[in-house]
């Protein structure tokens, strides 16, 4: 299909596009001059990667998805949680490279999964006539040894390489499933390639037009053409990438997924054009009025909690504490031994001092709130 510009009525969208974009420019200077910067924005991950999955009809607990992201799960993940975790890396990924990377041929292809391993070039050495000649130059075992050892330093580069796929959310797969997909999976007819391909045709054609509305209209193509068949989630972080690229958000990357929550069903999927941008826009602005609030009470609780500190010793772990649970939606007691390297006793203790809310209400495992 053709995702068609022409008839949208651009004045209908102008005064919605002008207060997004003053919302969400007003969001960023706030979170560039914030003492608890690095700590929101890894909260926003967590609050998006929820609201991304909402918006996709699927439920994931916050503190589930907390509790999995730092290898402490007290349930066996289930498939939402693992989509919900690719959502949170990927967003972690695109805010660790450059602001354009997101939408480049290299961007797309990790974000997507389809990054080729650097694995699958390396190779296990051949006999050849090197080793047939060993014995010139030294004796027949030292060639053994050093075929062996060639042969384990290529098994741990494709090791290592594997492993850093896996953390990086690009599992290894084979050649032609990557770029077929299975039919029982995937639809064959399906052309991923295809349908990206007019979306990118779509993000060429529309650059005369101010960011925030290019955004969405990027974002309702997306949805209109279904470029990927199992993650239309990445359509709305490429979404927040391009914010971040045209300079309306350069700072941070919007949860824009959170907006989109505040949007009734019935006008995100409206049927006329202009009211799904009119429906998008608003979301836009809702998202960075709910992020302005979040940070408002988190700025009030550290606050607070940052004058108990008062009178305290240097080499008090407090103030570790605190930057912990801003950053966090839920701190458990195991997180806290393991980020600040204390005894399970003495994480209690200090969650107690700084009066944090009871979680799980249980005695064994026990987890914290931010007020």
């Amino acid at each position: 299909m053709i995702y068609d510009i022409s008839d949208i009525q651009i004045e209908k969208l102008l005064i919605a596009a002008a207060r997004a974009g003053e919302a969400l420019a007003r969001l960023d200077e706030r979170i560039s001059r914030s003492p608890m910067k690095h700590g929101f924005i890894e909260r926003q991950d967590f609050t998006d990667a929820i609201s991304s999955m909402w918006v996709d009809g699927e439920l994931v607990h916050m503190e589930d998805l907390v509790l999995h992201d730092a290898h402490m799960d007290v349930r066996a993940p289930t498939h939402e949680m693992t989509a919900a975790h690719r959502i949170l890396r990927s967003r972690r990924l695109i805010f660790s490279n450059a602001a354009g990377w997101a939408l480049t041929v290299p961007g797309l292809s990790r974000l997507r999964g389809r990054a080729t391993l650097a694995a699958d070039e390396v190779s296990l050495p051949r006999e050849t006539g090197d080793h047939a000649r060993s014995d010139e130059s030294g004796t027949a075992g030292e060639a053994l040894l050093d075929g062996a050892f060639s042969e384990l330093d290529a098994l741990l580069a494709r090791s290592s390489a594997t492993l850093e796929a896996i953390t990086a959310g690009n599992m290894p797969t084979p050649m032609n499933q990557r770029q077929e997909g299975h039919p029982i999976i995937n639809e064959p007819d399906w052309d991923e390639d295809e349908r990206l391909k007019e979306w990118l045709e779509l993000h060429a054609r529309t650059a005369e037009l101010p960011a925030i509305l290019r955004t969405a209209i990027l974002l309702d193509a997306w949805n209109m053409i279904e470029v990927l068949q199992r993650s239309p989630w990445l359509g709305r972080l490429l979404a927040a990438a391009f914010l971040r690229e045209g300079a309306v958000t350069p700072d941070h990357l919007p949860a824009l997924s959170t907006g989109l929550r505040a949007v009734p069903r019935e006008r995100r999927h409206a049927r006329n054009q202009t009211q799904r941008l009119l429906a998008l826009l608003d979301s836009f602005y809702e998202a960075a009025q709910t992020s302005l609030k979040e940070h408002d009470r988190l700025t009030h609780a550290r606050d607070r909690m940052m004058r108990k500190l008062t009178g305290r010793r240097s080499s008090s772990r407090l103030p570790e504490l605190v930057e912990l649970v801003v950053s966090r939606p839920v701190v458990s007691a195991a997180m806290i031994v393991k980020e600040l390297g204390t005894t399970p006793q003495g994480a209690i203790g200090l969650a107690n001092q700084l009066e944090l809310r009871e979680v799980t209400g249980r005695g064994r495992f026990r987890a914290w709130g931010m007020l």
